[in-house]
This record gives C-alpha cells, sequence and structure tokens, in this order.
C-alpha cells in the first residue's frame, strides 16, 4: 500500500509542496527495501519526518554546534581528512553523517557520495538513502515489533526529539490504519 499525498500531508502537515515531490520517491524507495504495511511505514515516515524537519531540511543545519564540531576527526564516522565533519554532515531524510557511511551508501546506491555528497540533496536520493540506512540497521524488525524507542537510538545514537518522533509516529499510525 503506497502513501499518498494526502496521508503524508495529514502525518506531516509542515511538509507543503515538498509532500507532494517526495511522495513518488518514498514509495519507490521503501518498495525496494521492504518498508510495506503500516507499522513500518508508520514508524518509517514518523522518523525521516523528524530528522529532515518534515521533509524541509535534507542538509544538516550548520553552526558548527559543538555536537557538530564534533564530527570533525571522529574515526567511527570514517572523517580522517579536515574538513570530513561538514562534507559530510547529515543529508537526505534521515541524515546520513559521515565519510564511512557516505561511502557505504554510495556503494549500495550506486552513487559517488564521497566525491559528490549534494546528490543526497536530491528528492529522490534522500529518499532511498533513508530506506537503505533503515534497511541496513534491521528497523523493518524493531518496527514489526513496535520497538520505537529502539529505533529511535538506532538512527540518533540517543533519544533526542523522542517527544515529536512519538507524535507524529502517533499520527501516522491513525492516518495509515
Amino acid at each position: 500500500m503506497p502513501i499518498t499525498e494526502q496521508q503524508l500531508l495529514q502525518i506531516l502537515p509542515n511538509a507543503g509542496r515538498n509532500a507532494g515531490v517526495f511522495v513518488p520517491a518514498l514509495n519507490t524507495s521503501m518498495s525496494r527495501y521492504g518498508i510495506v504495511g503500516t507499522p513500518r511505514i508508520a514508524a518509517f515516515i514518523a522518523q525521516v519526518g523528524h530528522e529532515s524537519g518534515q521533509f524541509r531540511w535534507l542538509k544538516e543545519l550548520w553552526g558548527p554546534t559543538v555536537q557538530q564540531a564534533g564530527y570533525e576527526g571522529r574515526a567511527d564516522l570514517g572523517n580522517t581528512v579536515p574538513g570530513d565533519g561538514s562534507k559530510y554532515r547529515g543529508r537526505g531524510l534521515i541524515q546520513i553523517t559521515g565519510r564511512a557511511n557516505y561511502a557505504a551508501c554510495g556503494e549500495a546506491l550506486g552513487l559517488d557520495l564521497v566525491n559528490k555528497p549534494e546528490l543526497l540533496e536530491m528528492p529522490q536520493h534522500a529518499a532511498m538513502s533513508a530506506a537503505w540506512f533503515w534497511s541496513t540497521r534491521g528497523l523493518n524488525t524493531l518496527a514489526d515489533q513496535g520497538e520505537f524507542v529502539k529505533i529511535t537510538r538506532r538512527i540518533n545514537g540517543g533519544l533526542t526529539g523522542l517527544d515529536d518522533r512519538q507524535a507524529l509516529y502517533d499520527k501516522a499510525l491513525k492516518v495509515l490504519a
């Protein structure tokens, strides 16, 4: 069951015109990565909706904040070259972050994201990268089990924005039921 623009706007009213732009990309990417059925789709839309500010931000807003400054030189993110922290800031609907994640995602999607990180700001790649990340982290299984907090930890590394994510999830479950 693909998601419609009307359903997306009911869940993410601040998406505005971007809802229509993203519906085809979301349906293609969710289908490719098995994000099917209400529990999976609701959890996915809630998480990407939060991460992207309801599809308004496809590139992490950069201060840099203290946390963002911490991306620089982080070996676990593969940020080994000076400037990698900013170059490989969060992008796409789920905010892929770090040289290593850009390389892995690019390999999976057939894109040169290491040399062209801005490709993740294009709707089709923003959605597909989010679905790829979701799939590679085993999030369909957690969605089937209703483990929304665990999904948040795997995406965010913590529970930042949990109240907003949960509200979007509750709304998505109602809209998609």
